[in-house]
């Protein structure tokens, strides 16, 4: 049977839901997968649970690590190289890459008894470094998958993981031109693309209320950590300007993370509590709701991969706004499955928002048993944002699209 040793940073995590689907079609297609998990999960987890935990680390592997790197220091001394002598990263990012090179001696050794055929690491953070020296040491060939601030912004010594690897998948065409222009010395042939996807239902399992009675005129929802890579602070400027517009909306958050404190003091500076809804951590369960309540589902990410949200929404017939960056317009076509504006222009976004809720107003007022066309517009734009997810980013169709690719590479 074949075996292989999938790792990720954390897992499980409600965030990436994708990671566990992949797991759960190899295994379907009879492979045996040993799921890995850098970070300890959390103790609600659900079912899912990691075979191999990296951290907190044993005394007792740590030093089977070591001596494992010392017994065959030939195959990984060119990593260490790399990492001491040679590339711009700074001191820090040299001393943790030798502290996730013993991880990785950890990952081989925690490994070896389960007879692995292949390594496979989603996101190209510090766990594929850590798999790559466990492929090294193991002698075995090893895969990841890359997605967006894992490649975008944070690509720590993805020249040597391109490198070193069997394959790799990337959710979009504009991340895989991005590495065959970045890494020319890269095979292109090895580079795949794999899209992410969301459940597809049927129309009617989603709520599609539009015409209702609501507090504001105008809703928009944002959903994402918050994080400064959301540029959250974009959205909250932006509702400031329609409030001294005149504009009557409100605008939910639906998130929690690091930034939190720093936009609840610009929503007080701007007197927008009113107006304003940071909802913390909201389940998935209630995200219906959440969803339904919305007129545009806004995104002002400064860097994405391929937005699931992008997809929950438009699969639901939701309006979506983001940014015409990255891959994003891969997923989102202006005027056909949803609106994009030029990225970091306040101008552009106010105009969009302001268009489409002329848009939903001309609907909502027209006295005619028939919508005119400028209206009806955004009931095409709905039903074209449906068709798009459900043709191209249905979860289940493109994890088994991943799977038969992934094999075929493997084999």
């Amino acid at each position: 049977m074949l075996t292989i040793a999938y790792l990720a940073n954390l897992f499980p995590t409600a965030i990436e839901p994708y990671v566990l689907d992949e797991i759960e079609e190899l295994r379907r297609k009879g492979v045996q997968v040993i799921a890995g998990s850098v970070r300890k999960p959390a103790l609600n987890s659900g079912d899912s649970h990691p075979e191999i935990v990296l951290q907190p680390l044993d005394a007792i592997v740590l030093w089977r690590a070591f001596w494992l790197c010392l017994v065959r220091w030939h195959r990984i001394s060119s990593l260490i190289r790399r990492v001491l002598f040679a590339g711009n990263e700074g001191p820090i990012r040299r001393a943790k890459a030798l502290l996730h090179t013993w991880m990785g001696a950890c990952y081989a050794i925690r490994l070896h008894k389960h007879q692995v055929d292949h390594i496979h690491v989603h996101h190209g953070y510090f766990g594929s470094w850590i798999a790559m020296v466990a492929a090294r040491l193991l002698e075995l060939p090893f895969s990841m998958t890359l997605h967006g601030s894992d490649l975008l912004l944070h690509g720590v010594y993805l020249d040597v993981k391109l490198a070193n690897c069997a394959s790799c998948f990337t959710i979009s065409n504009f991340n895989r031109s991005h590495i065959v222009d970045l890494y020319p010395e890269v095979d292109p042939k090895k580079i795949k693309v794999s899209r992410l996807g969301v459940e597809v239902c049927r129309q009617a399992d989603y709520p599609t209320c539009i015409n209702r009675v609501r507090e504001a005129d105008f809703s928009l929802l944002a959903v994402g950590r918050l994080h400064a890579t959301k540029n959250y602070g974009f959205l909250i400027t932006a509702c400031a300007e329609l409030d001294a517009s005149g504009v009557d909306f409100e605008c939910s958050i639906a998130g929690e993370g690091p930034e939190r404190r720093r936009l609840e003091t610009q929503i007080r500076d701007f007197g927008l509590e009113n107006r304003i809804a940071l909802l913390g951590h909201v389940e998935r369960r209630q995200m219906d709701s959440l969803y339904d309540r919305a007129d545009v589902v806004v995104l002002t990410s400064r860097s994405e991969g391929l937005p699931l949200v992008l997809m929950e929404a438009m699969v639901r017939g939701r309006i979506v706004l983001a940014p015409s960056i990255t891959g994003i317009p891969e997923l989102v076509t202006p005027g056909k499955t949803g609106f994009l504006y030029e990225p970091d222009s306040l101008d552009d976004f106010l105009s969009q928002l302001l268009l489409i809720r002329s848009l939903m107003r001309s609907r909502d007022r027209s006295p005619l048993p028939h919508i005119p066309s400028a209206a009806r517009q955004l009931d095409w734009i709905r039903h074209g944002a449906r068709l798009q997810v459900c043709h191209n980013f249905n979860r289940k169709k493109n994890v088994k699209s991943f799977a038969e690719m992934f094999l075929s590479q493997i084999a």
